[in-house]
């Protein structure tokens, strides 16, 4: 088996953790953010101090792509590279949508096998970069950048539940309103969870190129003036 670095900086909520033979054996987790320019070197460095410490050389660093925060997505690109070419080791890209939705797969034993996901991150206003997907993660929408509206999945199935949930999921209790829909609260993308996700990557050989992989930051950043405070 292998040990795995997981850096999650998608947004306010700043985790890292180490993996070794298939479980998580250390993780940290800051939720005063946004702050992970000041908080995730020594956070990575304590993780690597953990695994150094106990022998367990590193094999992967595994990073939570986005979409999300364009400055924490960067931030978080920039440190995981940077440990890929200090140790020599090879990076791992998963997609962040997808890591919202593994607690509700893995300790959700309510959940209907019907069941679709919609995981939903906080994208301004009444946007939400989010995707659908069933139990297997299967993809049946894209992920994409939506506004929300009352007319928003109107096209989904209706005879399945469909769980909402994610930071941006709170813009759609006032506005989408159907007997199908369940918002579940307090659901954060954390480094922790990436590992199922993570390992079936490096079964199918699947990683990314540390000198080229850019996240997934699915819109354009936009740079705006600061409002003048008096």
């Amino acid at each position: 088996m292998s040990c795995i670095l997981y850096i999650e900086t998608s947004t306010d909520v700043c985790s890292v953790a180490v993996s070794s033979d298939g479980e998580v054996i250390y993780h940290k987790e800051d939720y005063e953010g946004p702050n992970q320019a000041r908080v995730l070197a020594p956070m990575v460095r304590d993780a690597l101090s953990f695994s150094d410490n106990h022998a367990i050389p590193l094999d992967y660093v595994a990073l939570s792509e986005g979409p999300g925060s364009y400055t924490g997505l960067r931030i978080g690109c920039s440190m995981a590279k940077g440990v890929c070419y200090g140790r020599g080791v090879k990076l791992i890209a998963v997609p962040t949508l997808k890591v919202l939705a593994v607690p509700l797969l893995l300790y959700r034993e309510d959940i209907e096998d019907d069941a679709l996901f919609c995981p939903m991150i906080d994208a301004r206003r009444m946007e939400v970069y989010t995707a659908l997907y069933d139990r297997s993660l299967k993809e049946i929408k894209p992920v994409s950048a939506m506004v929300i509206g009352p007319e928003a999945f109107s096209d989904t199935d209706v005879s399945r539940p469909l769980y909402f949930f994610g930071n941006g999921a709170a813009k759609c209790k006032d506005v989408i309103r159907r007997p199908n829909i369940h918002f579940v609260d307090g659901i954060v993308p954390l480094a922790k969870n990436m590992l199922p996700l993570a390992f079936m990557a490096v079964k199918n050989e699947d990683f990314a190129d540390v000198a080229y992989f850019e996240p997934f930051y699915l819109k354009e950043f936009v740079a705006t003036k600061p409002r003048k405070l008096i």
